[in-house]
């Protein structure tokens, strides 16, 4: 796939959103970085676009605190979604709370990482998921429709 990857960014704090677009610029991340700042928005979006392969997204970094529609019934709507459920979902927030954590991972979160603190610890989890999300993993692609499986 020679397009740039569409990772969508669910957080509420335009601040942090910068930090992550200049982390990107700074390691040369290609990737469409595409903000939504509230749950609603997210789950519209993906309801919307299902069917348009261009508009998905390799996987969604999500913030917990969220307003309206918080992050982790974001979560549990994703995962319970039969054509939203393969998106791979990185909480990224600056809860370090073991309920939160634990509840992520049970609600089918495929990473919990804390926000950092400091632009070059961003950077350094940012290069992080380049090697590993964008540059290991083979990630799901949209299929138009689910595939059916035959009993024999």
């Amino acid at each position: 796939m020679s397009a740039v990857p569409f990772l969508m960014v669910i957080e509420d704090s335009p601040e942090d959103f910068a930090s992550l677009q200049r982390a990107a610029r700074k390691i040369n991340l290609k990737v469409h970085l595409e903000l939504f700042e509230d749950g609603d928005s997210a789950l519209d979006y993906l309801l919307d676009h299902g069917q348009d392969r261009a508009a998905w997204p390799q996987f969604i970094l999500l913030d917990l605190n969220l307003p309206g529609t918080d992050g982790r019934e974001v979560l549990h709507e994703l995962k319970a979604h039969p054509h939203l459920r393969s998106i791979p979902v990185l909480v990224l927030t600056t809860s370090t709370n073991p309920r939160d954590i634990g509840d992520s991972y049970r609600h089918g979160a495929n990473c919990y990482l804390a926000k950092p603190v400091r632009f070059e610890e961003m950077v350094h989890m940012l290069r992080l998921i380049q090697a590993f999300w964008l540059g290991t993993v083979v990630l799901p692609t949209r299929d138009p429709a689910p595939a059916r499986h035959l009993s024999v």
